[in-house]
């Protein structure tokens, strides 16, 4: 199969797709999938203005979106090593997108927490199949450029989010907010038309789900397994800690809504450029070669931010943490993903994501606590520094590079 092209294995009249359609088929799936969790993020601020929330149930609202992620991500790579990788990226995008809809109209915290755990269903099932779908459409030469590209438009979702949440909320309202993150139920249209199932899942066997599941503790994968679902708790504990709780935060720290959506756009701008150093990175120094220094100095720019005192100093250091941060997510996904073998890729992926997000679940929940006991700004970031240094030091001293080798 050549560099250029894909064709839909199970239609020989089908013309085939360029990849770089492929990717922004795949891209924008998730673009869709961040700016919804960036969304909530801004939303929180006005509703617990307007409900009059405590800091704890605002947190249980935001844990309670990971703790859908985290079924989601298990079930849908389950599923998708089983039925495909293009099916089960469209089903997850449809429930969240669908959830997401019907959170404008939420009545009270009851309803509004089943409609998050639903998002979150649907969020956290689209992640690995995506990026499993796309390093499997990707010669070797070059699926770690590829793969990290992909999860590049989850910035240009975050971006989405702050410039949305900046025009909307103060002038309309949270409600419309959640109408637009509606908006990609549409897309799946386009996806059934024009996306292709996974060339290697078409040719390789379909195991059962117990076998899958299975395969992920024999011995050949099993400190793949138990690495990539240490390095992904550190990584949800620490970004969905901060990206979920940092308009909050500034706001205690007496900036107006406004002033904080504004600053934390202007963060946000760093990600970008942190997604294409790791790109060039990992086909030049390897995965785990670039994913073990950004997490240091993500880790380290955390501890500044949590120290920094005015304006300029939160803003250098929200800048570094978000290239360095982002950069690290970017080299995590391609590290994963590349741990497993075809026959139970989507399965290893989604795991991995699914263990993490009890770090997406626990830190939300943990930092409104925190907050609510009186602890400072410095102390909550100090603890998402240490959760770095833990990811840091386990993939540093167990991780398997896999730049040019077989993966299979």
């Amino acid at each position: 199969m050549s560099t250029q092209e894909v064709s839909l294995e199970m239609n020989p009249r089908a013309k085939p797709v360029s990849k770089t359609r492929l990717l922004l088929l795949s891209g924008f799936g998730l673009l869709f999938d961040s700016m919804d969790v960036g969304l909530f993020s801004f939303v929180l601020v006005a509703l617990t203005k307007q409900w009059h929330l405590t800091q704890g149930t605002a947190g249980l609202l935001g844990s309670l979106g990971f703790v859908g992620m985290a079924v989601g991500s298990a079930l849908a790579g389950l599923l998708a090593d089983r039925f495909g990788r293009k099916t089960m990226f469209m089903w997850t995008l449809l429930v969240y997108s669908i959830a997401t809809g019907l959170t404008a109209f939420a009545w009270g915290i009851g309803i509004l927490m089943v409609f998050r755990f639903l998002v979150g269903f649907g969020l956290g099932g689209e992640l690995p199949v995506a990026t499993t779908y796309v390093l499997e459409s990707s010669d070797e030469s070059e699926r770690g450029r590829r793969v990290v590209l992909l999860e590049m438009f989850y910035a240009f979702g975050s971006l989405a989010a702050a410039i949305i949440s900046r025009v909307i909320i103060p002038s309309i309202g949270w409600r419309m907010v959640f109408l637009i993150g509606a908006l990609p139920a549409l897309y799946v249209l386009v996806l059934r038309r024009h996306l292709p199932e996974s060339p290697k899942f078409s040719a390789g066997p379909k195991p059962s789900l117990g076998a899958m599941i299975a395969r992920l503790w024999r011995r050949d994968v099993a400190r793949g397994t138990v690495v990539t679902w240490l390095l992904w708790f550190a990584m949800n504990f620490t970004f969905y800690g901060v990206s979920l709780w940092l308009p909050s935060i500034l706001a205690q720290k007496g900036y107006s809504v406004v002033n904080s959506l504004s600053y934390v756009l202007v963060m946000d701008l760093a990600q970008i450029p942190g997604y294409l150093a790791a790109a060039r990175l990992v086909e030049r120094w390897g995965r785990k070669r670039t994913l073990v220094p950004f997490m240091l100095l993500a880790a380290l720019a955390t501890l500044g931010f949590g120290f920094a005192e005015g304006t300029v100093w939160l803003l250098v250091f929200g800048i570094l943490l978000n290239f360095f941060l982002f950069g690290s997510w970017a080299s995590t996904y391609i590290f994963t993903v590349e741990q497993f073998p075809t026959e139970i890729r989507a399965s290893g992926m989604g795991w991995a994501a699914g263990f993490g997000r009890i770090g997406s679940i626990i830190a939300p929940y943990l930092v409104g606590v925190m907050l609510a006991n009186g602890s400072s700004f410095t102390t909550v970031f100090v603890v998402f520094f240490l959760a770095l240094i833990v990811g840091f030091l386990v993939v540093s001293g167990f991780g398997r590079e896999t730049l040019g080798r077989n993966v299979e």
